[in-house]
């Protein structure tokens, strides 16, 4: 029998007594002396186990106890702003909120503005804000739209 086997029996052999010890057990134990010498030892740290005794708690603990439950209740929860009330985090939060609605008043996230480059090359930027605009745009800029074959959809033939 191998010791890996015979090691997983031996707390289950402990903790039932002596009579959880089968034939095949016992000359295994006697023959191999590291297994014997674990189940002594299992059998020493259960005896230790089973002398303990669980000290008493002092005659004073729940009435602490309660005093302390009661503190913790009357004292409440903070409110959800309490991290305002760090200067560090209240300026740094300040700090942000500025930093964000200056950007937006800037124009850096204008997403409705346009740049577009048209037939003579020259880049122009404008709001492109109706459908009139933009169909204008096409028409002025028609002879540059028609060189591109993605459009198209069709093949182009020479």
């Amino acid at each position: 029998m191998k010791c890996e086997k015979i090691r997983s029996q031996l707390m289950d052999a402990v903790l039932s007594g002596p009579e959880a010890i089968t034939g095949e057990l016992r000359q295994h134990l006697q023959s191999c002396q590291g297994c014997s010498a674990e189940l002594a030892s299992f059998q020493q740290t259960m005896t230790l186990l089973d002398e303990w005794q669980a000290p008493e708690p002092s005659p004073y603990f729940s009435s602490r106890l309660r005093a302390r439950v009661r503190e913790e209740r009357t004292r409440g929860r903070l409110p959800w702003l309490a991290w305002a009330r760090r200067p560090m985090v209240a300026s740094a939060a300040l700090a942000l909120i500025a930093l964000g609605v200056g950007l937006l008043q800037v124009g850096h996230w204008d997403l409705g503005h346009v740049t577009l480059a048209g037939n003579d090359g020259v880049i122009r930027t404008g709001a492109s804000e109706t459908a009139v605009g933009d169909l204008q745009y096409l028409d002025n800029n028609s002879d540059l739209f028609s060189e591109f074959v993605a459009l198209d959809g069709q093949p182009q033939t020479e």
